[in-house]
């Protein structure tokens, strides 16, 4: 039986602050403070154009050996060969770039860090095209997508972590397990839009997440910026995505409000915070997650 299939509809888009706007202290804070060694691009009054992340690009390359495709400004011109976005970067190796726009500057940003990521996600949506077409969505591209835009990865040692989680105890999983974050169980960011809106101070996070369960080690590894534990992460996301065992399913990911992470907004150190802000939802009845995925 054939996939069913979502008409793709408009809807408001969030407004991201001014570049100029944007204070020191937002991009100290999680998640943002996790990019730091972007900031020559996020920082100062001046928007990096393609041409400066042409440059980021080929010395990622130069140093991970791992294509990414071509940063190209946002034109009439390069728009009139009628590609389908996901087309063009699979067939062409050329990203569409909205210069001096948050949103598409933190899209350029994942591709430098994540490209295997981002390869299997634009493969997996390429299919997803040719199937149903331009103007149409199968459930997979819907999981994908949510993904791409608002999703991160946790990795946790612990089960007990989990099962608060499953039954969104934001309590316990924030509060009462406040020092397992960053030694049981720890969350990288990847959806560009979800960068987007942590520009603006005190908003609400919440995550669609993807869980890997491995060990305190490579917890504690993710924890201080490994990069070969890193790397590892980045490899089985990808696998996964690219043969198609994760994201056949929006229903698939977890939502992680990431307010209630310890030091990741400014209010999460009164418990009522998170039995009270409107991001921490009780579990839906009859609502349940899968598993988590082993590291490869």
């Amino acid at each position: 039986m054939a996939a069913p299939f979502f008409v793709m509809t408009s809807r408001q888009r969030f407004q991201a602050p001014p570049r100029a706007s944007v204070g020191a202290e937002v991009f100290a804070r999680p998640p943002l403070a996790d990019w730091r060694e972007y900031a020559a691009l996020l920082h100062g009054p001046a928007w990096p154009d393609c041409a400066a992340l042409e440059d980021w690009r080929r010395r990622a390359e130069e140093g991970d050996g791992n294509a990414r495709p071509a940063f190209v400004a946002q034109t009439p011109e390069l728009l009139a060969d009628g590609l389908h976005y996901e087309q063009r970067i699979a067939e062409r190796g050329r990203l569409a770039t909205r210069e001096a726009n948050w949103h598409d500057l933190f899209n350029a940003l994942v591709w430098l860090r994540h490209p295997a990521i981002k390869w299997a996600l634009n493969a997996r949506q390429l299919a997803g095209v040719r199937e149903a077409g331009p103007t149409r969505r199968t459930r997979a591209q819907c999981a994908l997508t949510h993904f791409d835009e608002a999703g991160a990865l946790a990795v946790c040692a612990d089960p007990a972590l989990l099962a608060a989680w499953d039954a969104h105890d934001w309590p316990t999983l924030f509060r009462r397990e406040a020092v397992a974050w960053g030694t049981r169980i720890i969350v990288r960011v990847f959806g560009h839009a979800l960068l987007e809106h942590a520009l603006r101070p005190g908003q609400f996070l919440v995550a669609k997440t993807l869980v890997v369960r491995a060990d305190t080690g490579m917890v504690a590894a993710l924890a201080r910026g490994d990069a070969v534990a890193a790397a590892a992460l980045d490899r089985t996301a990808a696998g996964l995505i690219g043969r198609g065992a994760w994201l056949a399913d929006p229903q698939e990911l977890r939502p992680l409000p990431l307010s209630g992470i310890p030091g990741w907004h400014r209010d999460n150190s009164d418990e009522a915070f998170v039995r009270e802000a409107a991001c921490f939802r009780p579990l839906r009845p009859g609502r349940t997650y899968p598993p988590p995925r082993v590291m490869a």
